[in-house]
Formats: C-alpha cells, sequence, structure tokens
C-alpha cells in the first residue's frame, strides 16, 4: 500500500512509526556491546577477538552512511528502506544461528551497513514536513536516542536471562514488525536526481562546498558527539573504581537517566521551528558546559554525576536536533546527500572522541577526561558564538 503525502505534512501516526523504527532499526549498531564476553565464551575465543564485533559493526555503519544515505535522493526511499530492513532482518536471522567467529565477524559488517535505514528516515520525514521540520525531526531522533540507549539494557538482561543470541533473534522479530508498519504508513516521495551513482557521490561531497551552513552544523555537532563517546567510553572506568566501585548492573542505571534526557529533543525542535537557532544552540552547549564542569568539580558524587549525565544527554542530543532542522532546510532534493555529510562528520567526531578520551584516561584519569571535553566543548561554543556576517547570521536561523 502507498501513501502518498498531502499538504506537507505527517500525521502523529506516521510521525510515530518513524520514530520506533528508526529506534528498533539503529539498536543493532549497539546490542553487541554488552554481549561481547558471552559471545567469547560461546565460540570459545579470546575478548580481543571478540571485541572486534563492535569495532566491525560500527565500520559497517560508517560504510553505509557514506555509500547507500546518497541514494536517498535518487532511489524511492521507501523502497530503499524496506530493502535495507529486509536486509536486515535476514541478517540477524543469519547472526541468531552462527556458527563460528568469522561468520559473526562478516555478519556484523553487513548489520552496520543495513541499519542506516534510520538515517534515511530522517531526511524524508524533513523533505515532506517543511512547517515543522525541527519538532519532527526532534520526535523521530528522540526514537533513535532510545533505541542507542536502551539497546544495552536491553542486549544485557535478554543475554543474562537466556542467550546472546535471542538477542538478535528478538531483534529480528521487531523488524520484521517494523517491516510491515512502514509498508502501510511510509509516504512515498518522487526523488529529482537522475544522474549516475558515482556522480551522486560526487554531488554529496560537493554539497560540504556548497553550504557554509553545513560545515558550520557539521564541525559543531562532531565535536559534541565526541564529547559524548568520551563521556560515556570513561564513564564506566570512573564508575567501576574507588570511590564507588559499581558493578555493570549499577553503572547501567545511568541510561535511564540518559534515556530520559532524550524525551527533551522535540523541545528543542520546536525552538528550531522558531527561527531562532543560535539561541537553542547556545543554550544546549552551555547545559554541556555546566555539566562537564559538574562532574569535574563533584567527581566522587553519585548524583552528581547523574545529574551531569542529564544535562550533558540534553545538551548533546538538542545540538543535534537544531542542527538538523538547520541542515534540512537547505535544500530538500539534496537532503539525503547533505545528511550523508553531516552524520559521516558526526561520526568521525565520535570516534576521535572515544580515541583521545580513552587515552586521556590512561594518561591522567577522570581529571583529564573532563578537562579534554572541556575544550572540545569551548571550540564548539566559540563557533556558535562568534561574530558572523549578515548573511551568514540570516543564512543560520
Amino acid at each position: 500500500m502507498e501513501k502518498q503525502i498531502s499538504n506537507n505534512a505527517l500525521t502523529n501516526v506516521q510521525v510515530l512509526i518513524m520514530a520506533i523504527a528508526s529506534g528498533v532499526c539503529v539498536a543493532n549498531v549497539y546490542y553487541n556491546q554488552p554481549i561481547l564476553q558471552d559471545i567469547a565464551l560461546s565460540f570459545r575465543v579470546s575478548e580481543g577477538e571478540a571485541g572486534s564485533i563492535s569495532v566491525l559493526t560500527q565500520v559497517g555503519y560508517g560504510l553505509g552512511i557514506f555509500f547507500l544515505i546518497p541514494l536517498g535522493d535518487k532511489i524511492n526511499k521507501k523502497k530503499l528502506i524496506l530493502c535495507l530492513l529486509t536486509c536486515l532482518f535476514c541478517l540477524l536471522i543469519g547472526m541468531t544461528f552462527s556458527q563460528n567467529i568469522i561468520e559473526v565477524w562478516i555478519l556484523s559488517v553487513a548489520i552496520g551497513i543495513a541499519t542506516v535505514s534510520a538515517q534515511i528516515i530522517l531526511p524524508l520525514a524533513a523533505s515532506i514536513d517543511r512547517v515543522t521540520t525541527g519538532q519532527t525531526v526532534g520526535n523521530i531522533f528522540t526514537g533513535i536516542l532510545i533505541g542507542v540507549l536502551g539497546a544495552r539494557v536491553f542486549s544485557g538482561y535478554i543475554a543474562e536471562w537466556l542467550s546472546w543470541r535471542y538477542v538478535y533473534g528478538f531483534s529480528a522479530g521487531m523488524i520484521l514488525i517494523v517491516i510491515v508498519l512502514l509498508n502501510i504508513y511510509l509516504p512515498s516521495v518522487k526523488n529529482e536526481f537522475n544522474g549516475y551513482y558515482l556522480a551522486l557521490l560526487s554531488s554529496t561531497l560537493h554539497q560540504l562546498k556548497r553550504f557554509s551552513l553545513l560545515r558550520e552544523a557539521s564541525l559543531i555537532s562532531g565535536l559534541l558527539f565526541g564529547v559524548f563517546c568520551s563521556f560515556w567510553t570513561t564513564l564506566t572506568f570512573h564508575l567501576s573504581g574507588a570511590p564507588f566501585n559499581f558493578q555493570s548492573d549499577t553503572i547501567g542505571m545511568y541510561g535511564f537517566v540518559a534515556i530520559a534526557g532524550a524525551l527533551m529533543a522535540p523541545v528543542f525542535g520546536k525552538l528550531a521551528d522558531q527561527g531562532n537557532s543560535q539561541r537553542s544552540l547556545t543554550i544546549a552547549v552551555s547545559m554541556v558546559i555546566a555539566s562537564l564542569v559538574i562532574a569535574k568539580i563533584a567527581s566522587n558524587s553519585a548524583l552528581a554525576i547523574a545529574v551531569a549525565v542529564l544535562l550533558l544527554d540534553v545538551g548533546v542530543q538538542a545540538t543535534q536536533v537544531t542542527n538538523v532542522a538547520r541542515i534540512y532546510g537547505l535544500d530538500a532534493q539534496s537532503n539525503s546527500r547533505i545528511n550523508t555529510v553531516y552524520m559521516t562528520t558526526y561520526f568521525i567526531g565520535g570516534s576521535i572522541g572515544t580515541s583521545i578520551g580513552l587515552l586521556c584516561w590512561n594518561l591522567g584519569g577522570w581529571n583529564l577526561v573532563t578537562w579534554q571535553m572541556l575544550f572540545f566543548t569551548a571550540i564548539a561554543f566559540f563557533i556558535i558564538v562568534r561574530p558572523k556576517t549578515t548573511t551568514a547570521r540570516i543564512n543560520n536561523k
């Protein structure tokens, strides 16, 4: 069944289904993180070999972002999304019955590639809803965030009570339900790009040169996502050591605090729709700075860390939602290519943040990590508040 768009708007049901689908899809990138030890024991391999699963999934996701997302401007987005989700369903079934670690490695890369459907749903929604783009993107992005943050909790509990294989089996079932719902409710949009695939990739890189706002938004979000990854990568080490000595289940509870923060994303989406994105970004990044100051000066307080988690998550996600709403207003016919540039930069920022965060932890512990995160955030804050020309100021609203 094909639903055609009308009045440049999406219904609440469509937005809800798109948000759920995005969260269910992107969660597959993160399911493996809490169950790597279980997989290692299952196949009798080392922790390092099992740890490669997480890396390979991220590599696949990065490849999908660059090579598949631009196709959303050439191929019917609905058909592309359903095709990728169908492939993801088959891959998850394969992972459920995998026989050795090599199969798991290959399937991990493929699963990472197929999970980019969520990054095609976002520009699809933005290209349809031109009036309340920020609010719509915020709602769908909330679904993505809940999927990212809840994936670790879900897979950990399923693996503890059943087996790590059931994590992928249950995920395959959820993907199947999502395929049915999207086939019924997802609207179809006609695309304008008629060139060849290589021309499409070349055009994708051209978007970075074409829009200064895209360069600015990508850099700001890349820096903030780097902070986010530095924080969560090292927080486990911080909380598992003195004076906390928390177990993994207790540390996991901080993920629920982050999910609560993710629910604030639509609020900042509405602010972006009102036209003053700089105000929204200034507030958001100020919240990140406040969270890091709290995490630094009250590093031995479990309650203070929880407050820092909440403020950090709200600030980072608000920055993301605001910037996504901004870039999707540049050229509706190029949204997928614009999103490719943005998400590639975002992904690189996260990878750099993770690597530098681990390096700082090894060199100077939590104190040095918080300084590193404050440095990244200060650069982002300067980019936002720096004086702009009149043309740029209008363009950046």
